[in-house]
């Protein structure tokens, strides 16, 4: 009898962390008949044998599949995929592992909406992961419009009669990004592809020595890229979705390893051999319409990289790790209604100089071209142009409780300067929650300027965050800034006394929300 789901799960020779995965498969709420794991053993060693055998002995659900050794996972996935009784099929890691109840939300998200690949919310363990393709539930996520580029990781749902009848499996052998050719290929055949975001679903752990850590081979890795660019070609048609779908992995497997620290951390042979494979790649595979969409900063990358400037490269990662951003509070004042507003100036300077400096051009008051460093200033104008990532600049302050490590996120009103003066409200209410046992916050603020990302903490001249006084009776407890010795600021508030003031502050506030709504 067909069971739901079937789980599929390469294995070789795992370690410790091996156990928490099977016992997130004890804590589905899917009942053991309607699911089965499939453990596709790539000719571990005999210790790891019995060890499986001992897994699978009182599970029933859990088979084990000794196969020969084949070195990489996508050949144990491909026998996966042969055996699997399940009406879909899983994909998961040996080091990661399921959070409770995943199975069950997937399967049912799937039938509710007739899917032939759900992505289920990734949650990132001792590494960050993408937010924007898990920020909303998608039905019906669309390839190009809908952010699923953001996670070609394998660790997804498919319909197992979607891939067996499109013949879709993973290439046999050592072959590195091996996920994105089974993805992608998924994605252009699939008719619905659906995003599960509101609940997390898989933990993506990060071990120590993992092959995504270890630094690429040049000669060797961009041939797979390519195979994979092939693919994307081979199904749309020239034009702006497929420069979109391109834009993915120049920017993410060329540029991304040519930005600031990445670049200067290469020993010089290391980046002579890096750039001799991308350099001819990036001319051949991408064009003017990749370039269009990039962000400021790689646009000035792919430039200098077609051009084959290898010393204004590195000299331009320089540059980037140099900017020293800061950001200082100039005025802070409380409202009688509880609210702290801060205005905040913004800073970025390289050798004691303002670093990004835009100007309207005299043609055109729209059009603000960046005053680059000398050895830049020979660029195209295009290339120079910001106009379009100067619309996009946010400031936002980002107010941390390191008791719970919840961060709160308070969004900044640009000023006439743009990004470079910001004012922020923020309500200390809901920094410190409900429970009101956390009497300490850090404060940071997050820049997007014209494409680069900042953040940095909050600094303040002890004397102006006095002249903002004590806080009003509806922040709540007694609340103030206070600057370190360092200039850096915290939000302190008083201890366990004053829980009254929290309750007026919160009954002052559910008022005027009612008021708004009549």
């Amino acid at each position: 009898m067909p069971v739901r789901v079937s789980v599929i799960v390469p294995v070789f020779n795992p370690g410790p962390s091996f156990d928490e995965l099977i016992e997130s498969f004890d804590q589905q709420t899917l009942a053991t008949t309607d699911f089965e794991v499939l453990l596709c053993d790539d000719g571990s060693d005999e210790s790891t044998q019995r060890r499986l055998t001992d897994v699978a002995r009182n599970r029933d659900f859990i088979r084990v599949m000794n196969l020969p050794h084949s070195g990489w996972p996508g050949t144990p996935r491909n026998h996966g995929i042969v055996e699997a009784r399940g009406t879909y099929v899983q994909f998961v890691d040996q080091d990661d592992r399921l959070f409770p109840g995943a199975l069950k939300r997937l399967c049912d998200y799937a039938d509710l909406h007739s899917s032939d690949v759900i992505i289920g919310k990734e949650v990132g363990i001792g590494r960050p992961l993408p937010r924007r393709i898990f920020s909303r539930d998608i039905p019906h996520a669309r390839l190009g419009k809908d952010p699923i580029l953001e996670m070609l990781t394998p660790h997804k749902m498919f319909r197992t009669s979607f891939l067996r009848d499109n013949d879709i499996h993973f290439p046999n052998g050592r072959v590195r990004l091996e996920d994105h050719l089974f993805v992608m290929e998924a994605y252009f055949r699939a008719s619905t592809i659906s995003v599960l975001a509101s609940e997390p679903c898989y933990a993506w752990v990060k071990q120590p020595g993992s092959a995504s850590s270890a630094r690429i081979e040049p000669e060797t890795y961009f041939p797979h890229l390519e195979a994979v660019l092939d693919l994307v070609e081979a199904n749309t048609e020239p034009g702006k979705l497929r420069d979109r779908l391109l834009r993915h992995w120049f920017r993410g497997k060329i540029l991304k390893r040519l930005t600031g620290k990445q670049m200067l951390r290469y020993p010089e042979e290391y980046r002579t051999r890096f750039l001799d494979v991308v350099e001819p790649l990036a001319r051949r595979r991408f064009g003017p319409g990749v370039d269009a969409g990039l962000a400021f900063p790689n646009r000035i990358r792919a430039a200098l990289l077609r051009a084959d400037r290898r010393d204004d490269l590195l000299r331009f990662a320089e540059f980037e790790t140099g900017i020293e951003c800061r950001a200082a509070v100039t005025s802070a004042a409380w409202s009688r209604g509880g609210g702290l507003h801060l205005t905040v100036r913004v800073s970025m300077t390289s050798d004691g100089e303002d670093a990004l400096v835009f100007e309207a051009t005299a043609t055109d008051p729209k059009q603000h071209l960046w005053q680059a460093p000398t050895w830049l200033r020979d660029l195209p104008p295009t290339a120079l142009d910001a106009s379009r990532d100067l619309r996009g600049d946010t400031a936002e302050l980002v107010v941390e409780d390191p008791q719970s490590g919840t961060a709160h996120r308070f969004a900044g009103r640009r000023g006439p300067d743009g990004v470079e003066s910001v004012r922020v409200a923020i309500d200390p209410l809901k920094i410190f929650g409900e429970a009101g046992h956390s009497r300490r916050a850090t404060l940071a603020v997050r820049i997007r300027r014209a494409g680069w990302s900042f953040e940095v903490p909050l600094t303040a001249d002890p004397s102006v965050l006095a002249r903002a006084g004590r806080s009003p009776l509806l922040a709540g407890r007694d609340c103030r800034l206070i600057a370190g010795a360092n200039g850096v600021v915290t939000m302190r508030r008083e201890g366990p006394a004053g829980g009254i003031r929290d309750l007026a502050g919160r009954a002052a506030r559910r008022a005027r929300t009612l008021a708004r709504r009549r």
